[in-house]
């Protein structure tokens, strides 16, 4: 009987603190190990353009620098989750950093396209290994509830904005210095944050073993997640009905399924039931995924706005998403450390969500005579605020309360979420995009050098619109599913006054009654199986799957979310995605102050109409 799923809030006790460490020194490396890997989600794409043209790969060759590293870290994500508990945090961070600055360095130098994309693969490997043994000693670390508001809410802003920092980071590398700079730098925070780990993060004595590993689980858990990774790339730059994206999504649901069988009869699953059955974590799993799935639209498409409608240079599109790392920063700090206590995550994450709705609802106005000021800055203020108030109480939700056996992987879920969700929402709100253009240019004939930036910025505003609805949807989802006690430790609290004695007394008396329900219902079951002398065919499962009213209402919500977002890709799934962004992408700037070459120029791409150097059309 394991009942560590129903303790909101720590995740150890103060004697699984490493010794001699500083907690909050511990967090500064951390967040920069963790900043390290979340701006390598973006600060290539900056570069993108100048490596083309540099180790002169073509525009379909592209997309696979930013695919290697995807699929590798949201394949492996479980693997290195299990493998920081089995052999200790301390060793698999520096494993991790030592293979991601090593994997930067090769990249850096690369001569041609297959050492920079083989790379790519290695860092998305070693980041999966990194992450999260990153996030479970801090998991371990804090254990104090209000140090760990705030320590998560750091993290929560590193996970958040870090994006927004390789934004801004990529441009003034590819513009000041060189492409191959947007790689080099990892050797700096690579550097830094192992010093940091040798010096602060205490070594346990881990006799951890591979044999220890639940070898099916790995594999099912890893091909499953890598089919479902490629088919969602392979529907971006391909269509969602092309041969190896359905067989893709098949062998992933297969994969995945026959994970969930092997993970119930398994004497020590890769992912123990326990830690996603839970409706506080499913809630926190389900709002990240929701979150990178939409902020991974307004990233995307407000790149493209800013630099072909608005004319800004890769530095000043990195600056221009500032206001939403600011809003992400001072959200989360005031979630964690004053929300989350008192009000629990119920009642923050549902309305953090509405607020970025709200974000998303505003850019969804956006028209070819917008500006920065008056239609931009505001609305990504609201969606760094509605991010914050997502993201870092997620994320404290996600882990709290799990035992140090199972803290690598349930932070490795953590990622896993952000991953698939960034994926997801990629590949769909692409296929939305472009099926809106496409449509756009179709219904306004004849053609003139107006028409793309009118179509292009059309196709945006359908992309806001339908991560609107999906912040909506999530908002509705986790209010069912979380639940309303703040997310801390009873025994944390300061028992200083009647009313928190009285609180914890409250709670305990709350656990024992589950305790003695959960006692009844065992005894009862112990009585049947004395009397019946039937022969049992088969064992029961060894971690049984436990599902209330709520989780069920909750499932149904994904579903429906899943078919409305299938229903809107498969609309548009006839039109080639890789071809419209092709021509999106080169499309050369409207405003005469753009320095050239800073975006990969177009001469005459064979899928796309031109008239005076404007896209008109799409063959």
């Amino acid at each position: 009987m394991s009942t560590q799923t129903d303790i909101p809030g720590g995740a150890a006790g103060p004697e699984q603190r490493p010794r001699g460490s500083h907690p909050w020194l511990v967090l500064a490396v951390i967040g920069i190990a963790q900043l390290m890997v979340v701006l390598d989600t973006t600060i290539v794409n900056i570069a993108l353009p100048s490596a083309q043209a540099s180790l002169h790969f073509g525009v379909e060759s592209r997309q696979w620098i930013i695919t290697a590293y995807s699929l590798a870290f949201g394949s492996l994500l479980l693997l290195g989750g299990r493998l920081s508990d089995i052999f200790g945090r301390r060793r698999t961070l520096l494993i991790g950093l030592a293979g991601f600055a090593a994997a930067s360095a090769v990249g850096g130098a690369a001569t041609s396209f297959a050492v920079l994309a083989g790379a790519r693969a290695f860092q998305g490997a070693f980041a999966a290994v990194l992450a999260p043994a990153a996030l479970s000693t801090l998991n371990v670390v804090f254990t104090d509830t209000k140090e760990r508001g705030k320590a998560f809410a750091v993290y929560g802003a590193i996970a958040g904005g870090g994006a927004v920092v390789g934004l801004l980071l990529g441009g003034a590398l590819t513009e000041w210095l060189s492409w191959r700079w947007c790689l080099y730098v990892n050797l700096v925070f690579a550097v830094v944050a192992a010093a940091g780990v040798l010096a602060l993060v205490a070594a346990k004595d881990h006799r951890g073993s591979l044999a220890r590993l639940d070898w099916l689980g790995v594999i099912t858990a890893s091909g499953g997640l890598f089919c479902l990774v490629y088919g969602l790339s392979n529907a971006e730059t391909h269509s969602w009905s092309a041969p190896l994206t359905v067989v893709m999504f098949i062998g992933s649901g297969l994969l995945l399924a026959a994970f969930a069988v092997i993970e119930a009869r398994a004497d020590a699953p890769l992912l123990p039931l326990r830690i996603v059955m839970d409706r506080n974590r499913v809630g926190a799993y389900l709002a990240i995924m929701i979150a990178f799935c939409s902020m991974f639209s307004a990233f995307l498409f407000l790149t493209y706005y800013a630099q072909q409608n608005l004319g800004y240079s890769p530095l000043k599109t990195g600056v221009a998403f500032l206001p939403l790392a600011g809003g992400i920063a001072v959200a989360a700090g005031l979630a964690n450390a004053r929300l989350i206590p008192r009000l629990g995550p119920r009642r923050v994450i549902p309305p953090g969500m509405l607020i970025a709705a709200g974000g998303m609802f505003w850019l969804a106005q956006l028209d070819v005579h917008s500006t920065y000021a008056g239609n931009v800055f505001g609305p990504l203020l609201a969606l760094g605020v509605g991010m914050g108030l997502t993201f870092a109480p997620a994320i404290a939700t996600a882990t709290a309360g799990v035992a140090g056996p199972d803290a690598g992987v349930a932070s490795a879920m953590v990622n896993t979420s952000q991953q698939i969700g960034g994926a997801i929402g990629t590949a769909a709100l692409s296929t939305i995009f472009a099926s809106a253009l496409t449509r756009y240019m179709a219904s306004h004939r004849p053609p003139s050098p107006a028409l793309q930036p009118a179509a292009a910025v059309h196709g945006y505003t359908v992309a806001f619109g339908v991560s609107c609805g999906l912040f909506l949807a999530g908002a509705l989802t986790t209010a069912l599913l979380l639940r309303r006690e703040p997310a801390t430790e009873p025994h944390h609290r300061d028992a200083g006054d009647g009313a928190d004695r009285g609180g914890i007394i409250a709670d305990l008396e709350r656990k024992i009654a589950r305790l003695e329900a959960e006692n009844r219902h065992l005894s009862a079951q112990l009585s049947q199986l004395t009397a019946d002398r039937t022969p049992v065919s088969r064992p029961a499962p060894r971690n049984p799957i436990r599902l209330d009213a709520k989780l069920l209402a909750a499932a149904l919500g994904v579903a429906l979310i899943a078919v409305a977002m299938m229903a809107a890709t498969l609309q548009g799934s006839r039109s080639n995605t890789g071809i419209v962004w092709n021509c999106v992408a080169n499309t050369k700037p409207q405003a005469e102050h753009y320095r050239p070459g800073s975006l990969n120029q177009l001469a005459n791409a064979p899928d796309c109409e031109f008239v005076g150097g404007k896209l008109v059309g799409v063959r």
